[in-house]
């Protein structure tokens, strides 16, 4: 793909196919999309030729909106500091990839990531820049992240999360509840909280499902194994702290301890870990597992 001129010979763009959505142009899903970026910004790129469709041609303020439209836009971020964990390809074939994530990677680039990223890193290794996640875990969570590999497949692996034919399993280290009865279900509705990052429970119909069960009685903490039906932002982490039981080293539930931007304590990795992945592969119709080899103990 041709990089524009104006851009630092060394800076490799950013890639993103449109999500759902009814945003009517590029730059609305864009503002959409990124909440911690201001239009301002987003303005000035266009401007300057740093959003490009995906024959690299700069895209104007009225180019349309349309889902799974691939974008590629420059970041301006001055010096990103080495995150000093690897990632794990645990499986890789013509259309889907399986990787190990560590703790504190972002999956994608957000914020003030850009290279030290899952998918940055990933598509350097592979030398695919269409490598795409099919979705996400926090950069806080650690463990399974699968991507697509082949935009010709992509859309079948994607509905199999759209139509909750993944199935997904985590851990997570957090205090004992031993008043409740497990296995339970929780059931509850969520919206955004202040500051714009967090999750809140709220009143209204249930929009999402986790059950949840105890793996193991560890002195002080318990491991819990969770099953999530649906797949909102923090969905686990509001969930077990609205129980009494947040996550250790949780920074932002139930209370926020680090500002964002904050540097990241290494030595307090969040203790949830996404732990299993199995799902009908759209393709073969074979029954296909794994299981992240990281740890929480």
């Amino acid at each position: 793909m041709p990089i524009d001129a104006r851009s630092p010979s060394n800076m490799r763009p950013s890639t993103l196919h449109l999500p759902r959505g009814q945003w009517l142009t590029v730059i609305d899903c864009l503002c959409g999309h990124f909440p911690a970026i201001n239009r301002e910004i987003w303005l000035q790129r266009f401007a300057r030729g740093r959003v490009l469709d995906g024959q690299g041609q700069p895209l104007g303020l009225d180019a349309a909106y349309r889902e799974g439209l691939k974008v590629h836009y420059f970041r301006e971020v001055p010096a990103e500091t080495p995150i000093p964990f690897e990632e794990a390809v645990l499986y890789v074939d013509e259309h889907i990839l399986v990787a190990d994530k560590p703790h504190f990677l972002p999956v994608m680039p957000a914020g003030e990531y850009v290279e030290q990223t899952l998918q940055a890193r990933l598509a350097k290794r592979l030398g695919n820049d269409d490598l795409v996640p099919l979705h996400r875990i926090d950069r806080h969570t650690a463990g399974l992240v699968l991507f697509s590999t082949n935009r010709q497949s992509r859309g079948q692996y994607q509905a199999l999360f759209r139509l909750r034919q993944m199935d997904k399993c985590y851990e997570a280290l957090a205090p004992a509840l031993p008043e409740l009865l497990f296995p339970l279900v929780r059931m509850t509705r969520l919206d955004a909280a202040e500051p714009f990052f967090r999750m809140q429970e709220v009143a209204g119909v249930a929009n999402t499902e986790t059950r949840i069960e105890v793996a193991q009685r560890l002195a002080g903490h318990w491991l819990y194994r969770l099953y999530p039906v649906t797949g909102k932002k923090h969905q686990l982490r509001v969930h077990l702290a609205a129980l009494g039981a947040p996550i250790l080293n949780d920074p932002f539930y139930p209370e926020v301890t680090d500002a964002p931007g904050a540097p990241d304590d290494y030595s307090k990795p969040l203790k949830l870990l996404a732990r299993g992945l199995a799902f009908i592969d759209p393709l073969t119709a074979e029954l296909r597992r794994f299981e992240s080899q990281l740890s929480l103990l």
